[in-house]
């Protein structure tokens, strides 16, 4: 019978597919699992599941002798050291296509809050200072006829660029390649070179995942080619964008705003967002919904039993 590891909260259904593959073991508590605890369940474990916020790395590894596979609940694995599992056997799964949707919907969520002005308008109104309605009160910017320009065309690219057509705009893409003919037609998309994208586009939007090649792919060079009336809307990792460059160019006036999902020192925030107007804030909350973590739990399960029972996962990572 295989032992199964779970190293943070899951939904429930995620753990009645672990059970059918033997004993589980799972953290249940929102902080993170202690090093020692860790280690000594992972002793005996046949298999893991990993939050995001697990660092999967060799002392990880070995501290997990008999292991055979990490299932991570998430589509990105930066936070797993890919190699050195596959060094030791252990295969490696995530969980894309169940977060897409909810994904792409806060992408669009944090460009209508950071051009409507939506979050200064709610803290207006909570701080109970008087106001009233004038022509000229707190304008923002509209989406009917601008250029998204998305950096990363993938599933969920795609899916935050039909929404985005759905409001008006057009829409151009940073890719390693371009996407399929039907796709690009569908959307109306075109491929262009980053500097044309960042110099072009009223709205950017970073969908490509996190990497060496990626880290502060948003610096201050990249921010300068931006346009003054531009915003950025990061739902990919936080580690994509410089936020020290990125807070000199909001309180500059370098961009006029930035939406953001994921931080660079996750879950410390740069102390000079937290006091621009211009910068939409929300905890990582890209795939929180109640039908998409549970769907991410019974996928991350489902890889594991895959591999527990000798048969390809259903989501490896190469």
């Amino acid at each position: 019978m295989s032992r199964v590891v779970v190293t943070g909260r899951i939904p429930d259904d995620g753990l009645e597919i672990l059970r059918t593959a033997g004993e589980v073991w799972s953290w249940e508590h929102d902080e993170p699992i202690p090093v020692d605890v860790r280690n000594e369940q992972l002793a005996d474990a046949d298999a893991a599941v990993t939050l995001l916020t697990d660092r999967v790395d060799d002392a990880f590894l070995d501290a997990a002798p008999r292991l055979k596979v990490v299932a991570n609940v998430a589509v990105g694995y930066n936070n797993i050291d890919v190699a050195a599992c596959h060094a030791r056997g252990v295969a490696v799964t995530n969980t894309p296509g169940v977060l897409t949707d909810a994904t792409a919907d806060l992408a669009m969520a944090l460009t209508l809050m950071v051009t409507r002005r939506l979050g200064e308008g709610e803290r207006l109104i909570r701080s109970g200072q008087p106001w009233k309605w004038s022509m000229f009160m707190m304008l923002g910017a509209g989406l009917q006829g601008r250029q998204l320009g998305i950096v990363g065309m993938g599933a969920i690219g795609e899916a935050f660029a039909a929404r985005a057509r759905a409001f008006g705009m057009r829409v151009v893409y940073h890719n390693r390649r371009a996407v399929d003919a039907e796709t690009e037609a569908r959307l109306d998309a075109r491929l262009v070179g980053l500097h044309e994208l960042l110099e072009t586009s009223d709205v950017v939007s970073l969908n490509c995942p996190y990497s060496d090649a990626t880290h502060h792919l948003v610096d201050e060079a990249a921010l300068d080619r931006m346009r003054p009336d531009a915003y950025v809307i990061n739902t990919a990792r936080g580690p994509i964008v410089d936020e020290a460059a990125l807070v000199e160019a909001l309180r500059d006036g370098g961009i006029a705003g930035a939406g953001l999902d994921v931080f660079e020192h996750e879950p410390d925030v740069h102390p000079g967002l937290l006091e621009l107007d211009n910068a939409v804030l929300v905890p990582h909350l890209g795939s929180a919904t109640v039908e998409t973590r549970s769907a991410m739990a019974r996928l991350a399960a489902r890889n594991a039993v895959e591999v527990l029972a000798g048969r390809p996962a259903v989501n490896p990572v190469a």
